[in-house]
């Protein structure tokens, strides 16, 4: 395995060779794609240590040299939030950091999340240029490595200083939930002037980002950051507050004064399958494994209070992120196998390809074109076996991706003691089931108009709450649509 320090020096050498010269662009899609350093697969199967290592310095000025600063700039259009990609990715290849994160900052708030977690090859990177005149689109730039390096870069410097407020404007805003909109609301609401509360019905702000993308792929000083970043600003963060328990959303308006409120609860209600045996002791939704094991730091055996199934045999049940994250973790909590199965092939999998191959690499099993019949368990009402059948693809479905057909007769078992679930979830009820008037659609997501406005006056939503689960940067997008809302209405009320 190359070791971060040969792709360093290595970096290093290239970047001797060139100069500092202006490079053709024949010159530029010569240089080779920089590889991400990572943790040996054999040693972080074994700990909760970040896998990706980040670039060093000068693998990112090499990759960024890439770029063909094409005119036309189709990564741009691929960025939900319209980050200035090339902009920012010439300013690292003329190792001018400060302006690189700068120009992030302009329509992102939260680099050093979607740098890591953000599905790049099917959003900014897709569309390169570099990508398609190689006829491959994995060898298109990195922008979402050269994005995570600058900003942590600038969170290890601490080169980035608090935005100056106006003055306070004499309104208030409720924020419910603390995910990826929900922080983006607040902050994009507190800079207009406005006083801000954001409540939050876990222990800890951060929603998805602390309890369902694990420490190995996001760690959790990231996001404190964020969350430090907002309470600096003067955001109040008021938590273990369930909006529609410990107060209606109503009641935030006609009872508490605040002037406006927006949605971020998410989409936080797991899916599962409905077969035999899903009440089984040793059944999860991948939800409820991965919160205990993040948000409540379970694998911390000595020192954390939150218990965990302990497995040796596991099941996973689906194909996306959240399924892989759920199986690199039980690996992690000492499973000694785990298999992923999932009813179509490699090819239609959802997850992020990065993903994929880091499960494989540290020893998850995929079983391609079976899913699960029904969970066999034993005397004591406790999981020892899966039924599964195989299958086979037929014509494609309406999202474009062939249709599995279950294969009559090709029943077979694995004997497992765990299994979790993974194959989605759905919007949060609660505040809808608590909030006469708030329409959905049939999904149970809030239904918004342009600005992020909800059927109630003065309420807004955003995030996976109204778009399904979604990604990081999705949402953010949703949450500054909707603090631009926000602030409108605020400002012509304010006129009034």
């Amino acid at each position: 395995m190359t070791t971060r320090e040969d792709l360093d020096a290595a970096a290093i050498e290239l970047l001797k060779s060139l100069g500092g010269r202006t490079l053709t662009p024949r010159e530029r899609m010569a240089i080779p794609p920089q590889e991400m350093p990572s943790q040996d697969p054999a040693v972080r199967r074994n700990n909760m240590h970040e896998v990706a290592l980040g670039y060093t310095a000068a693998q990112a000025r090499v990759e960024a040299l890439r770029c063909l600063q094409c005119k036309n700039a189709p990564c741009v259009s691929g960025c939900p939030v319209r980050i200035r990609i090339p902009d920012f990715v010439h300013a690292i290849a003329e190792d001018r950091m400060s302006d690189a994160i700068s120009i992030i900052r302009e329509n992102s708030l939260l680099p050093a999340v979607c740098g890591r977690v953000c599905p790049q090859e099917s959003q900014c990177q897709a569309p390169c240029t570099l990508g398609k005149a190689l006829k491959d689109s994995a060898k298109g730039v990195a922008i979402g490595r050269l994005e995570r390096y600058v900003a942590d870069l600038d969170r290890e410097t601490a080169a980035t200083a608090l935005p100056e407020l106006p003055p306070p404007t004499g309104c208030r805003v409720a924020v419910v939930g603390s995910g990826p909109a929900s922080i983006t609301v607040a902050a994009d609401v507190r800079r207009a002037g406005h006083e801000v509360t954001l409540f939050e019905a876990f222990h800890k702000p951060g929603g998805v980002l602390v309890y369902g993308i694990p420490e190995f792929r996001l760690p959790k000083a990231i996001v404190q950051a964020e969350i430090d970043a907002l309470a600096a600003m003067g955001v109040r963060i008021e938590t273990n507050f369930v909006v529609g328990r410990t107060r209606r959303l109503t009641d935030l308006l006609e009872k508490d004064g605040f002037d406006a409120v927006f949605i971020g609860s998410g989409a936080g209600l797991p899916k599962f399958m409905d077969i035999e045996g899903e009440n089984l002791v040793g059944v999860f939704s991948a939800n409820e494994y991965l919160t205990r094991a993040n948000l409540m730091r379970a694998y911390d055996r000595e020192r954390a209070h939150t218990p965990i199934y302990v497995s040796k045999h596991v099941a996973v049940l689906g194909g996306g992120n959240v399924a892989m994250d759920a199986a690199r973790m039980a690996l992690r909590l000492g499973a000694e196998s785990v298999r992923l199965i999932y009813r179509r092939t490699a090819r239609e999998m959802p997850a992020r390809a990065e993903e994929v191959a880091h499960a494989q690499e540290e020893g998850v099993v995929f079983e391609m074109l079976q899913n699960a019949k029904r969970i066999l368990g034993d005397e004591s009402g406790r999981v020892r076996a899966i039924e599964c059948l195989r299958y086979e693809l037929g014509e494609p479905d309406a999202s474009g991706r062939r249709s599995p057909v279950a294969i009559a007769g090709s029943e077979f078992t694995i004997d497992v003691d765990t299994v979790i679930v993974a194959i989605g979830n759905e919007s949060n009820p609660l505040i809808r089931q608590t909030t006469p008037g708030l329409e959905t659609d049939r999904r149970g997501r809030i239904i918004v108009d342009e600005q992020g406005r909800t059927s109630l006056d003065r309420v807004f939503a955003g995030g996976d709450i109204v778009l399904g689960a979604a990604t990081v940067i999705l949402a953010m997008g949703e949450g500054r649509r909707a603090a631009a809302g926000i602030n409108a209405l605020l400002a012509e009320r304010g006129r009034r």
